[in-house]
């Protein structure tokens, strides 16, 4: 559609042009197009240069678009979103409709660390699985996994195909279900390994999960993660408690 002057009405000329922008940014450009400049956009709709930072503005700090100092404003990469329910990062990814994909980094038997033991209950000297993965979607990375599994339960674990589904492939191969997960999610900042595997920069936030997932009593897994903050986002429904009635 060609670019007409923006008239006044009901609804301010930033939210007009907001609209506009939007439908531009999600149905015609792709993530990292160039958006057309503040001289071009006031000439096109006939606003102020006020207008259009405030219609920009509202879009980069909705997460749909990315200013780079020097080099313009630019579509940002689709935000990937979590509603923190029980489900592996392949299955949310697809109820997304965006397609995961895995980097398996590294698997193999080795003791596990003092934090892991503790997390899984682990007896002296028993064996873990160390799995590192990186996760993707839509080729865009958005996180990496540094998981530990009971090598006690899951024989032979390694030598199936990782760079899909874990819970999956435990389901498949072992007949266990993970039935319920213990997780603490923190914001922490990126170091050197995380931001070059991520595509950001050392010291960038990321969010940071520590999580322990069980088959019925039995952990079976220990991971560690690592998100990039401008590409994930977690999102929860919040319920008060209801009072009871107070009897006069």
């Amino acid at each position: 559609m060609m670019p007409v002057h923006l008239r006044d009405s009901q609804v301010p000329k930033h939210e007009q042009l907001r609209a506009i922008l939007l439908h531009r940014c999600t149905k015609e450009l792709q993530p990292g197009d160039l958006m057309p400049s503040e001289r071009k956009l006031m000439e096109d709709y006939g606003v102020s240069r006020i207008t259009v930072r405030e219609a920009i503005g509202q879009l980069v700090n909705d997460g749909h678009l990315v200013r780079v100092r020097g080099k313009g404003t630019f579509v940002a990469s689709r935000t990937v979103q979590s509603r923190l329910h029980l489900a592996s990062f392949s299955e949310e990814m697809r109820a997304q409709g965006l397609t995961p994909t895995t980097v398996v980094l590294f698997a193999r038997l080795e003791s596990p660390s003092a934090a892991t033991t503790r997390a899984l209950g682990l007896a002296d000297g028993e064996q873990t699985y160390h799995v590192k993965r990186l996760r993707l979607a839509d080729a865009e990375p958005v996180s990496v996994d540094d998981a530990w599994y009971r090598a006690s339960l899951l024989p032979g674990f390694i030598e199936h195909d990782l760079s899909k589904s874990v819970y999956e492939a435990v389901q498949i191969h072992y007949g266990l279900t993970i039935d319920r997960a213990e997780q603490t999610v923190k914001a922490t900042a990126a170091d050197s390994d995380t931001a070059t595997l991520l595509g950001t920069k050392r010291g960038a936030p990321v969010l940071y999960f520590d999580r322990v997932s069980f088959s019925g009593d039995e952990p079976l897994e220990h991971t560690e993660s690592w998100y990039r903050c401008d590409r994930y986002q977690l999102s929860m429904e919040v319920e008060g408690g209801r009072r009871t009635p107070q009897r006069r």
